[in-house]
């Protein structure tokens, strides 16, 4: 039965991705969203600023990281298709903390750990900008829910 409803689901993500249609999200869904969305953008928005200030200083800072814990399953479930990139950069926080810790000389920086840190800056501002466009979009269709959690990559994307 439920490979029945899944095989529904996805005939009528084709279908509709055919026809040029697509679900919109239910209001509470979309308030909900947002509100995930403002959240982690704003705390992408206070690490980009500390990451700045790297860069000026040298000195090193603890970048924010619990607003995407607190709204991950919102986002899991409303932009799938930018979810598993940020959770990536969530990931590599620790790696770009321990990057602008490890200075040498005069506060010099080795160019394997300025990489990471500029990386990383560079992923952030990025996704910022996908994860406010993906908000905006009408939520994805049941096939390409399906495409973003399997991980496929399509070449006209």
């Amino acid at each position: 039965m439920r490979m029945l409803a899944g095989a529904v689901a996805v005939l009528a993500g084709v279908a509709a991705l055919a026809f040029g249609r697509r679900p919109g999200r239910e209001p509470a869904a979309q308030a909900e969203l947002d509100r995930a969305v403002a959240a982690v953008d704003r705390e992408l928005a206070a690490d980009l600023e500390l990451t700045t200030m790297f860069d000026q200083t040298r000195q090193a800072f603890v970048l924010e990281n619990g607003q995407f814990a607190l709204h991950a399953d919102v986002l899991a479930r409303e932009v799938p298709q930018v979810h598993g990139h940020l959770a990536d950069l969530y990931v590599r926080i620790p790696e770009t903390e321990s990057a602008m810790e490890r200075r040498g000389p005069a506060n010099t920086l080795k160019d394997e750990d300025r990489l990471i840190v500029e990386g990383w800056e560079g992923d952030a501002r990025a996704l910022q900008v996908a994860l406010r466009n993906a908000a905006a979009a009408p939520r994805p269709s049941p096939l390409e829910r399906l495409i973003a959690r399997l991980g496929v990559r399509l070449p006209f994307r």
